[in-house]
């Protein structure tokens, strides 16, 4: 069988797969088709084995290797899940894997990586740093390298999951599939258009590392010149050559969106579904706001779920101040008893939640006439954060919102 994506391939790619993964089947969330005023499913790739997708076409790009080639020992680069889907797989096969990762790599992937029996080298910033390392290694040691995107085998194990999403759904409308390096959008959206021709396929980036979107404009593979972005999955700065074809015939859009949404969609993930989706799994969460959905029938792939508990608790924090949650505001009132009691009961009258207080006596010499208080509380929204300074205001304070310091 020749190394294209043809349908033959997936179903062998599909077959082979199915001895090590989940099948993650559909879950439908009323939140986000209530948002989107279409009927969205969620694809929990997160609740896969080594909590990411990247097993499938690590294992199914290993199942098709030479017993002389798999001796040699594996090496690969990788932000975390293509570390962890290689590692799980080498170790199946009996294989030694060498897995290079950015040094900025959360620690719980770079935990898990070596849990699973792999060396893990940590070199550069960013993933083209440490492909460019794992390169070296690989010809200087005879390792065989495993792409983690750039390969049309990797790309065919990571399309079993549009075979799964069809099966679920035979009349889907649109797929919504995250793009990093561009392999598993590449299988997304081959096999998507083979088993169902009408289906649109968009893929998702975020601005800070929008590599295929620059590509597909230009019309030839493009390199960022620099990548910043809180989604470190997709934190790549050129995509692959050999994919690139298959992503320009397939898929139907890309669209981008700035970290501040993946903070937010990381909330409504923990609050409306319970589960924890790492920031490059949310870019399809987030862009469910920026696609036209409307009586369509839209799978949001979930591709990973690999956050440590430090990320999780800053990324809380920012979403909770992104939406009015928690916010801080500043008030001057005269230094005499009474006055902090009579301020904490307006704010508890409107609802508010004090979390913390910061009193000022040295913003002015005089201080019978004002000090400043900083009060930083706890509120349902927006609109429940301005029915207090309103009602502050109303009372003869004159609130002022500051940054916030927690």
């Amino acid at each position: 069988m020749s190394e294209t994506l043809t349908l033959d391939r997936f179903e062998e790619a599909y077959e082979t797969v199915s001895r090590v993964t989940l099948n993650t089947e559909l879950i439908y969330s009323d939140y986000f088709s209530e948002i989107t005023g279409g009927k969205v499913w969620l694809k929990p790739e997160n609740m896969q084995r080594t909590g990411a997708y990247k097993v499938r076409g690590a294992y199914y790009k290993i199942s098709t290797l030479t017993a002389e080639e798999r001796k040699r020992g594996l090496i690969t680069a990788s932000a975390g899940n293509h570390a962890q889907g290689v590692a799980y797989a080498a170790r199946e096969f009996g294989a030694r894997a060498v897995i290079v990762m950015p040094t900025t790599t959360p620690l719980i992937k770079v935990n898990r990586t070596k849990a699973l029996g792999a060396e893990v080298v940590l070199h550069g910033d960013i993933y083209d740093e440490a492909c460019a390392r794992a390169l070296q290694l690989a010809e200087e040691k005879g390792y065989t390298f495993i792409h983690p995107f750039d390969d049309l085998l990797v790309a065919a194990g990571q399309g079993t999951i549009a075979m799964e999403i069809i099966k679920d759904l035979p009349l889907v409308d649109v797929i919504l599939v995250p793009v990093g390096g561009g392999g598993l959008a590449t299988g997304v959206s081959t096999l998507a258009k083979l088993l169902r021709p009408g289906v649109r396929v968009i893929g998702v980036e975020p601005e800070g590392a929008a590599c295929l979107k620059a590509s597909l404009e230009r019309g030839e593979v493009t390199t960022l010149p620099k990548v910043n972005t809180i989604a470190d999955g997709t934190a790549v700065q050129t995509p692959g050559r050999q994919i690139f074809p298959y992503l320009q015939k397939n898929l139907d859009e890309v669209i981008t969106v700035p970290d501040e949404e993946l903070v937010v969609a990381f909330l409504d993930m923990v609050e409306n579904h319970k589960m924890v989706v790492e920031n490059s799994g949310l870019l399809t969460v987030a862009a469910l706001r920026h696609a036209d959905l409307r009586g369509k029938k839209a799978v949001s792939i979930l591709s990973g779920g690999n956050m440590d508990v430090i990320t999780m608790s800053s990324v809380v924090q920012q979403g909770l101040i992104l939406r009015d949650r928690i916010f801080t505001i500043s008030v001057l009132l005269p230094d005499k008893p009474g006055e902090l009691h009579r301020v904490s009961g307006i704010i508890a009258e409107a609802g508010g939640n004090v979390i913390r207080l910061e009193h000022n006596q040295f913003v002015t010499i005089n201080r019978n006439a004002a000090v400043e208080l900083r009060i930083t509380l706890e509120a349902f929204g927006t609109e429940h954060k301005n029915s207090i300074i309103r009602t502050l205001a109303e009372n003869g304070y004159e609130p002022r919102q500051v940054q916030i310091s927690i």
